[in-house]
């Protein structure tokens, strides 16, 4: 028998797939893992180019892609696999997936070469609850005894001192009906120009193409840097030393929930409820008539109280 102080360190594994915000939504989850089971080693499957974003910040130790071929095979049922990807999934103690398996092929498939207790999440969290989605996401925790467990997603990374009066901006989403016109953009962005001494952080990624180059171009020279498709870690660190953050519903808007930046929110038709910022810093702005009709002067206005 191995005694207590050579035994192999015990393994927990977190699948998660989905775009930035769903990822920085499961944060609660890996700050509650990390607070229950200290000694574990906790890994993720999911996308790295949005898990890393975890491991910089200390949440996970490692990330293995989920798009990678070796894994292909659990997707198919009675699927076959290498060896080592067996070995790999029968070295964890506990397995917690969020992946959508309505016929349970992946779990079935994965316990054939583990015996890792294996626990299901929600892919998508229910709307119809009238719950955050960061706090459904925990739910399956309770197998654990976790209960009441922070919903906040929280990420600390080393940085820069702040800047002085930068502000951050994500004039996009992944959804062209959660965007607040351009046009309105670049007028707030003039005011902002001339009636404030901040400078600008233009935050884009592939969906938002040239907006951010376009609208850098309405201010004046050496007032804005566009961060555009940068790896999450290296934004994360840019955004965390601005002073406030104004963007749509998006992922990145997540990501500056959980950098605690203050600031504010356009928002449109989606679900506040179960997908609002957890952040109390972080003021949502709705307009009756719609996203699209939320005027200028408004947004100037509330703007004010952060500059």
């Amino acid at each position: 028998m191995t005694s207590p102080d050579n035994s192999p360190q015990k393994k927990i594994l977190v699948i998660r797939g989905g775009a930035v915000g769903d990822f920085i939504l499961t944060l609660p989850v890996l700050a509650a893992l990390r607070l229950r089971f200290p000694q574990h080693r906790l890994e993720i499957l999911g996308y790295p180019s949005v898990v890393s974003l975890a491991v910089a910040a200390g949440l996970a130790d490692d990330v293995s892609a989920l798009e990678s071929p070796r894994f292909t095979g659990f997707f198919v049922s009675n699927g076959s696999w290498a060896d080592d990807v067996a070995a790999w999934f029968s070295g964890f103690d506990y397995i917690i997936s969020y992946l959508y398996d309505p016929q349970e092929i992946f779990r079935i498939n994965v316990s054939r070469c583990s015996s890792a207790a294996f626990i299901t999440g929600p892919h998508r969290p229910d709307e119809t609850l009238g719950v955050h989605a960061a706090e459904l996401l925990l739910w399956p925790l309770q197998a654990f005894g976790i209960h009441g467990a922070d919903p906040r997603p929280c990420l600390r990374l080393p940085t820069v001192p702040p800047a002085s009066l930068r502000l951050a901006l994500h004039p996009g989403s992944g959804s062209e009906r959660k965007n607040w016109p351009e046009a309105k953009w670049a007028e707030l962005l003039k005011l902002l120009a001339a009636q404030s001494a901040c400078d600008f952080l233009l935050v884009g990624g592939e969906a938002e193409g040239n907006r951010c180059a376009r609208l850098a171009a309405v201010l004046p020279t050496g007032r804005a840097q566009v961060a555009q498709n940068l790896p999450l870690p290296d934004l994360a660190r840019r955004m965390q030393a601005c002073s406030a953050f104004i963007g749509h519903d998006s992922g990145i808007t997540h990501l500056a929930a959980a950098l605690d930046l203050p600031g504010l929110v356009l928002w449109g038709e989606t679900f506040l409820t179960t997908w609002r910022p957890q952040s109390a810093r972080l003021k949502i702005l709705r307009d009756p008539a719609g996203l699209k009709a939320l005027p200028v002067d408004v947004v100037w206005r509330e703007l004010k109280n952060y500059l």
